[in-house]
């Protein structure tokens, strides 16, 4: 069997990223100038690399993260057990240690290897682990796919790390991400492994891209 290549990418930034709002499954933001200009620089880099499809989220800022890829014309799919945790009563507002610990609690919580607890209103990390089980036996089932894009959001792609990967849930925070990040995986037939790790090297424009603005 041929390696199958992973792409996994987290979305560009949105305004609710850059006013740290929590934005989950229940909220469907768009890219902001930022965040487009991200989607553009990774297009840029990967245009020319043989993706056999595309797989999203079913929120937008997901699908406009990886446009310039569906503009070629590539196969696409989207997937509802790729969205973003709920965040349930949380969504929608800004959090920080002083505004919100009963928030910080739960991620404690999910830390301490509690991941079947729900945040109020919202999922637990194992609902979302298991809803994501049918994408990756997806996947997993079509070998003729050797090199696919996916693109999710913060929290789901840590889990979804956490399983490819066989991680205990617990240790999902392990797996660093900012917007528009890449996650580069081989698939041996049996394991992952990681080729990149969080890698933003394609958001850093070229000193003589700068020099002609």
């Amino acid at each position: 069997m041929s390696i199958k290549k992973v792409y996994l990418i987290r979305h560009g930034q949105t305004d609710y990223n850059l006013q740290s709002i929590v934005q989950g499954s229940g909220v469907d933001s768009v890219l902001n100038a930022e965040g487009q200009r991200q989607a553009d620089l990774f297009f840029d880099k990967y245009k020319d690399v043989a993706f056999d499809r595309v797989y999203t989220s079913t929120l937008q800022r997901s699908i406009q993260s990886v446009q310039g890829f569906l503009d070629l014309g590539l196969p696409h799919e989207q997937h509802a057990g790729l969205n973003e945790i709920n965040w349930g009563t949380r969504e929608g507002t800004r959090i920080t240690p002083e505004e919100d610990a009963y928030y910080h609690g739960i991620l404690q919580t999910w830390s301490e290897g509690n991941t079947g607890i729900c945040i109020e209103g919202g999922e637990s990390p194992q609902l979302v682990y298991e809803r994501q089980k049918p994408f990756i036996e997806l996947m997993l089932s079509r070998p003729e796919e050797e090199t696919i894009l996916v693109c999710m959001h913060g929290r789901a792609m840590r889990i979804l790390l956490c399983q490819l990967l066989r991680y205990p849930l617990r240790c999902m925070d392990e797996f660093r991400h900012q917007n528009l990040c890449l996650y580069r995986l081989d698939y041996t037939g049996s394991m992952f492994a990681v080729k990149k790790y969080c890698d933003v090297a394609h958001l850093q424009q070229p000193a003589e891209d700068i020099k002609q603005k």
